[in-house]
């Protein structure tokens, strides 16, 4: 979590200028919020920072030598996210700006907060909002955020 930006929009930013470096993801958020999503976006491991002491020092070996590095609770996600679209909860199926929204929105963020935070026009994190309510099955901002407290998706 930083100002303007989150570690998945600069984990993009490096995988576009540096396709082949390996990163290693340290990150405060639970790897049910994150991890599967940046994996995808081309992490090569992922730690929570309350793993980190017992498990930092090899992971950044085990991904300086090309491999992946992943716990087994991000396994196990890994698995779940492998299994058929139908079977898979509504918020696995949202892209990552979704999600991202969704969390803002969940977090009591307005509107106009969230396009200032993404960058983004009030028109888009309308449409993304509209989205929300369609994939979530839900009809109220009220109802993103019972969702997203519900599934464990904020803090």
């Amino acid at each position: 979590t930083m100002p303007k930006r989150n570690g998945l929009d600069v984990l993009k930013d490096i995988k576009s200028f540096r396709p082949d470096l390996p990163v290693l993801v340290l990150s405060m958020h639970p790897e049910e919020q994150y991890a599967v999503r940046m994996i995808r976006a081309g992490a090569a491991g992922y730690l929570t920072k309350e793993r980190a002491a017992a498990e930092l020092i090899r992971g950044v070996k085990v991904v300086a030598c090309g491999k992946r590095y992943i716990t087994q609770n991000v396994a196990e996600y890994l698995a779940e996210h492998i299994s058929p679209a139908e079977s898979r909860l509504p918020h696995q199926l949202l892209s990552d700006r979704e999600y991202q929204v969704m969390q803002l929105i969940a977090s009591g963020h307005t509107p106009t907060r969230i396009s200032q935070e993404l960058c983004l026009s009030i028109k888009t994190v309308s449409t993304y909002r509209t989205r929300l309510l369609e994939k979530l099955g839900v009809h109220s901002s009220a109802e993103i955020t019972r969702y997203a407290l519900q599934n464990q998706l904020v803090d």
